[in-house]
């Protein structure tokens, strides 16, 4: 309870994660995670970890929305552990690391640009794989660019996502812990 005997407001916080990937070269072929999923036969993209940019997308918003860095910060080159790892885990892990500090996940929604994978027909399996992860409902849609820039000419995948978090109230965590 606020001073005044009324329950404290709760304002909602907002952020923006943007994440871009180049497609692996023909040389050092990578297979293509992308919204939690694996996309048989599509050529993959380069990264420190898996290179699923949805995934990695959604994490950043969520460090954003909290002021507590960035997707670089928690989960950078400089940290070997990380190599390789998959963007579900990285986002279950981003969850993990926004509600340590104090917040709930509202939401998350994120639109990647790309000419391929034909995202619709899995739009249902990435959205269950990647709220899982979050705990808390993920949305995503996609688009292409009409052939314009980088993801037109087909060589790679941008994400941009937006969460919605709230700060839990002191009584709440504590009850909680």
């Amino acid at each position: 309870m606020a001073a005044s005997g009324t329950p404290p407001v709760i304002l909602p916080r907002t952020g923006i994660g943007v994440d871009v990937h180049a497609y692996a070269p023909e040389n050092d072929p990578q297979p293509l995670w992308l919204g939690g999923l694996f996309w048989e036969g599509e050529r993959g993209l380069s990264g420190h970890s898996d290179g699923d940019c949805v995934a990695h997308a959604a994490a950043d918003a969520l460090f954003s929305a909290c002021g507590i860095g960035d997707l670089g910060t928690h989960f950078g080159t400089d940290r070997p552990e990380y190599a390789g790892a998959s963007g579900v885990t990285l986002l279950r892990e981003a969850a993990g690391i926004v509600r340590a500090a104090g917040f709930e996940i509202g939401n998350v929604a994120v639109q990647f640009v790309a000419n391929r994978p034909k995202f619709g027909p899995r739009r249902e399996e990435s959205q269950r794989v990647l709220s899982a992860a979050a705990g808390a409902p993920v949305s995503v849609t996609a688009t292409t660019s009409d052939g314009l820039g980088f993801t037109g000419r087909g060589e790679g995948i941008s994400a941009v996502a937006t969460a919605l978090v709230y700060a839990v109230p002191v009584a709440q965590q504590a009850d909680s812990a």
